[in-house]
């Protein structure tokens, strides 16, 4: 199997019971916080190449991650700085990923047309005057695959790397049996 690119996680976590994202906005250096606009606070970091939005709430969203490791690095970084600002938060709290963004290349041109066929009109959208890419949905796992004549594939609404690489094997498998591949 080819190599699966991981281009964004994004993950949730809770880092307090509430904020006060005023003063954070004046402790974290760049932080962008602009209420009438958006009700969370941005901070983005440059290594990891992330950024964290923050509510008043606690709660908080990772972006941008390309792999776990960046994702807990980002949220413990935020943690560590507003823990030595005298914010309190949270020390080690769980992490949960709401959505991995992949890209995959089958190596092969795609007949789009024929595979809108193959692959059965309740599990495909295929609309070339709107959008050059066939949206299939894989039921187990749950995730949603652009493929695109080129033969690059972007597969998104996974939550595990794993259910990633089972969706590609099920769509080569399908493609594969269907003479399209």
């Amino acid at each position: 199997m080819g190599k699966v690119e991981i281009e964004n996680i994004v993950a949730s976590t809770t880092l307090a019971d509430s904020l006060d994202l005023d003063a954070i906005s004046l402790i974290l250096e760049g932080a962008e916080y602009e209420p009438e606009q958006f009700p969370g606070l941005i901070y983005r970091l440059n290594k990891p190449k992330t950024a964290m939005l923050i509510f008043r709430s606690g709660k908080a969203n990772c972006t941008g991650g390309k792999n776990l490791e960046d994702v807990k690095i980002t949220v413990k970084t935020v943690i560590e700085r507003l823990d030595r600002a005298g914010i309190p938060v949270y020390k080690d709290p769980k992490i949960t990923v709401q959505n991995m963004v992949a890209v995959y290349d089958l190596e092969a041109e795609l007949n789009l047309n024929a595979i809108a066929i193959s692959l059965g009109l309740e599990n495909v959208e295929y609309e070339p005057e709107q959008f050059p890419g066939l949206v299939y949905r894989v039921e187990e796992p749950r995730v949603v695959m652009l493929l695109f004549g080129s033969g690059k594939v972007v597969c998104t609404g996974a939550k595990k790397v794993e259910d990633i690489e089972k969706a590609i094997e099920i769509l080569k498998r399908e493609l594969t049996n269907a003479g399209l591949l």
